[in-house]
Formats: structure tokens, sequence, C-alpha cells
């Protein structure tokens, strides 16, 4: 049986589940497509089958969806930030490895898990307030060494902001020759107007990470943060200014660095990125 269940449903099931005579066979498991596909367990209710399952050490699971980059120089690109970072460590004083990404919030509350009484009525914590759900738009870099997060913020991040924060990089390390900037593909970031910028500003140098990768950008585990604490079932829709003041807040904890944001993104501990720092 575990080793049926790790393929697809087939005709049995197609039998049993599907709308029509020439539907198609279902996805992925459920009780009554194992009761139908295993004749042995015909006989048996949902709840026995449930049973059969349990003792089985067959659990109801959620898949994940495997994350993949179509980019032809995945590894080409991953050999070149680890290359950056190995650098980076080795002349922490000239160089810098900065993580850059942007990233939207909105004034009305995401949803989330929280533990709360029982209630008739939704929780105040979860309205919204007012017609316009506005939002606010930020462009951070971390430091891969430090944790320094480096951010700006506005209505519209655009290329004139782009180039202005390209600019705020540079002033934020002042001392160093060489600041790369690991960034994803995003149309802008490639735009002639900030490219001719960038070439005006000779610290900067852009590291591109391979397409559809975020996965290979820690900074996006801090924005990650920043939802979880700040963001989701927060009270603050009534006060849009307040609200920002404490997105603003929670970053400015980073503008000196932190160790646990260094922890919490991966950049300290068993990936890829955490080994190559680590070793050097």
């Amino acid at each position: 049986m575990q080793e049926r269940v790790q393929q697809a449903p087939g005709e049995e099931a197609r039998q049993e589940l599907a709308a029509t005579a020439s539907g198609p066979p279902p996805s992925r498991w459920s009780l009554r497509a194992i009761r139908a596909t295993f004749p042995w367990l015909h006989g048996y209710s949902l709840s026995g089958v449930w049973r059969v399952l349990r003792r089985a050490n067959l659990k109801l699971r959620t898949g994940r969806l495997q994350q993949y980059s179509p980019d032809p120089d995945y590894a080409t690109k991953v050999d070149r930030i680890r290359q950056c970072l190995r650098e980076a460590v080795t002349t922490p004083h000239e160089v810098v490895v900065v993580f850059l990404d942007e990233m939207g919030y909105h004034r009305w509350p995401d949803a989330a898990p929280t533990w709360a009484a029982q209630a008739p009525a939704p929780s105040p914590r979860t309205q919204p307030a007012g017609a316009n759900n506005q939002q606010w738009r930020l462009i951070g870099a971390l430091n891969a060494l430090t944790g320094q997060l480096d951010y700006a913020d506005g209505y519209i991040v655009g290329r004139a902001k782009v180039i202005a924060f390209y600019r705020q990089l540079v002033a934020a390390y002042p001392d160093t020759t060489r600041i790369y900037v690991v960034q994803d593909n995003w149309s802008i970031h490639a735009h002639p107007d900030v490219l001719a910028a960038i070439a005006e500003l000779p610290q900067i140098e852009i590291v591109w990470l391979p397409t559809y990768a975020p996965w290979l950008n820690p900074i996006e585990k801090a924005w990650r943060w920043l939802r979880q604490d700040v963001l989701q079932l927060h009270r603050l829709a009534h006060a849009w200014p307040a609200l920002r003041q404490r997105v603003n807040a929670f970053l400015d904890q980073f503008a000196d660095g932190s160790q646990a944001l260094l922890h919490y993104v991966g950049l300290l501990g068993e990936g890829k990125y955490a080994e190559t720092i680590r070793n050097g």
C-alpha cells in the first residue's frame, strides 16, 4: 500500500470518483480513492479505511511544490554569488555583499491564525477600515555578513527610487571598494536609466540571481518576518501612518546589523550560503 500511494490514483479511483463515465481520475488520494483501489478494502467504511491507514503509518500530509528555476545558467549564477560571499569574508573592510529586493504591503491586515477565544462575530482585528486599502512599498538590502538592513519606502518603487537606493547603499558603505548587489531579474533592475545610473557608481556591481529563484534571496525571509510580526492581524487599519511607522520601527532594529536576522534568513546555519560564509 505504501508503494502504491506514491503513485497517482488510477482506473479504480476514476470509476469510483469521476463525475461521468468519461471523467478523468482524481489527481490525489482520498479515503474513497484508496478504498476503491485496494479490493481488500471494499467492505470497509471510510472510518475503517482511515484506521487501516493509521496502522500502516500512512497519514494525511500537505504536499509541497518543488521549487524550480528554468534558468539554464542556474548553477553558474549560484557559483558567482558564493564567489562574492567568499570575497567579502576574505576582505570584509573592502567588499560587501547585499541581497536586494522589494515588497509591498497594504493598510488592511493580512489574515493569519492566532490564539483567541471563540466568538460569534469576527474579531475586530481582522476587519478592514475605510474604503481605500492603501498600499506602500519598500526596497531593502541585507548585508550577508552583518545582517545590516538598509531600506527606503514610498508610494511607488520605480526607476527613480531604485536609483536613489543604489546611491543610498554607496553612502551606507563609504569605505568599501566593492558592493556586490545580488538582485532578481525584475525589468526595472535592467532598465537603461537604472543601468546608466549604476555605471556612475563604480562601487556597485550587480550580481544577478537565477530567473524565478526567490529561495536564493535571503531578504525574502526578512520580509516574511515583517509580515508575521507586524502586518498579519494588525490593529492599525484605522491608523495608516501609525502602521507605516511600526513597519519602519521593525526594520530599524537591523540598522546596525543583527545576528538574529542572519539566523532567521539562513545566512547562519547549515545552508549553502551559510556554509560558504563559514568556510570563507
